[in-house]
């Protein structure tokens, strides 16, 4: 939550010539009700059974970039679908920024009452190691522009760049 997966795949769609994709937003646009409504009714199980079926649809779908949630790996099906169909691109922001990013928006179910610092630590602690073991290549969004950050990435992806290629941690 707030490493810029929307800010940065609409930037790169737009760039590469691809339709853009944001699985929340399509979740949103196929139930017609807002994200926090549905944890409200159905919990997280609910939701992210309506998350995956989103993002198995749109991993049938060709030249798109396409963003997820922030728990969407959480699921072990939705890791496979998108490690089969495509690069995955870990946008990696510390917990400083994201919690500067995120602390004033309240379309969050996760962050919602308490110390949301500490939610986005724990968050951060439990996530990092799958999305660091799920990612084709691994890009820090700290203070670097968000058009700096895209036309990193699309020169990674025009050079099929892999993690394989050694090379743990890219800065722009």
């Amino acid at each position: 939550m707030g490493a810029g997966k929307t800010t940065i795949g609409r930037l790169i769609a737009k760039q590469l010539g691809m339709v853009f994709y944001d699985s929340d937003h399509e979740i949103e646009r196929k139930t017609g009700v807002k994200i926090p409504l549905i944890f409200e009714l159905e919990g997280e199980a609910g939701f992210r059974k309506r998350e995956t079926a989103i993002i198995e649809e749109l991993c049938q779908l060709k030249n798109i970039v396409m963003a997820t949630g922030g728990g969407a790996v959480l699921m072990p099906e939705n890791r496979e679908l998108l490690k089969n169909n495509g690069k995955v691109v870990y946008l990696r922001a510390n917990v400083h920024d994201l919690w500067l990013r995120t602390r004033n928006d309240k379309t969050r179910p996760l962050l919602q009452g308490g110390n949301i610092r500490q939610k986005l630590e724990q968050l951060y602690i439990e996530r990092d190691p799958i999305y660091t073991a799920l990612a084709d290549c691994i890009v820090d969004t700290g203070a670097q522009s968000a058009h700096d950050i895209t036309n990193y990435i699309e020169q990674l992806l025009q050079n099929d760049y892999t993690q394989d290629d050694a090379y743990e941690n890219i800065k722009p």
